[in-house]
């Protein structure tokens, strides 16, 4: 599995720009395919991003030229219901960017958390304030044995792949004394050519969840969370119940999910 088609969400906040040089640099690493999906709510052609707004396809069509890459640029027909829906459904992967309270009223309602739960591919979620920083280097697999890890887990081979680190995060595990799940996945991803090794947390009650975690993100210096998804819009659940929510908009290190 390769990544082929990517889109890339565009709108005229202030992470754009750093949105789409890393959707440039995946097509780059994985020879595929852009579409830039213009996600603009029509307020922002009505005020001071009215040219920014109006600019977004020139500024495409600049990037993938100077990137040298395939790209196409799509506007999103926002007058139906499942129109963010709809681009999603034919790429192996989306690139999108955290709500931004600077500019929310810019972007499409739904972006990212409802296009992580219909999109049915992975969803790179960026940080609203981050980079430009490499992604995919040291990879932190937020495991819980439920069916969305595991597709977050298959969705992401192809960056585990280009990893230099792979770290395999269980909170509070299942004691098993025949097979661990961690160990099993290990040995599942050395059969896809994935070495990773395993970090644990085995007590429940001297720590949240997601402190867990990103405790072991600062240990592994990660840059990029992958981790399934599961519940409605709005109402994210993944990894250790409510806590993806919180995994979702973090400010600081991008994360990769699957429904």
């Amino acid at each position: 599995m390769s990544y082929k088609d990517i889109v890339v969400f565009l709108d005229a906040g202030r992470s754009t720009a750093t949105r789409l040089d890393v959707a440039v640099s995946l097509c780059q690493r994985f020879d595929a395919r852009l579409i830039g999906v213009d996600v603009s709510t029509p307020e922002a052609f009505a005020g001071e991003f009215a040219d920014v707004a109006k600019g977004l396809e020139p500024a495409f069509e600049a990037k993938i030229k100077e990137g040298a890459i395939k790209g196409e640029y799509r506007v999103a027909e926002n007058r139906t219901s499942s129109w963010k829906d709809f681009y999603a459904h034919y790429a192996d992967l989306v690139v999108a960017t955290g709500r931004d309270e600077d500019s929310d009223d810019l972007v499409a309602r739904g972006i990212p958390d409802d296009i992580v739960m219909s999109a049915g591919v992975p969803v790179l979620v960026l940080p609203p304030i981050w980079g430009p920083a490499a992604i995919g280097e040291s990879v932190v697999i937020a495991w819980n044995s439920s069916r969305e890890s595991i597709r977050a887990l298959h969705d992401s081979l192809p960056i585990l792949r280009h990893a230099k680190r792979v770290t395999i995060f269980e909170f509070a595990p299942f004691v098993d004394h025949v097979d661990s799940a961690p160990g099993l996945v290990q040995a599942h991803l050395s059969q896809h050519d994935v070495s990773s090794e395993i970090f644990t947390w085995p007590n429940a009650s001297d720590i949240a969840p997601i402190d867990a975690l990103f405790s072991c993100l600062e240990r592994q210096q990660a840059d990029l969370i992958v981790a399934g998804a599961f519940g409605h819009p709005r109402l994210i659940e993944a990894l250790v119940g409510s806590a993806s929510k919180d995994l979702l908009h973090n400010p600081s290190v991008p994360v990769l999910m699957s429904h």
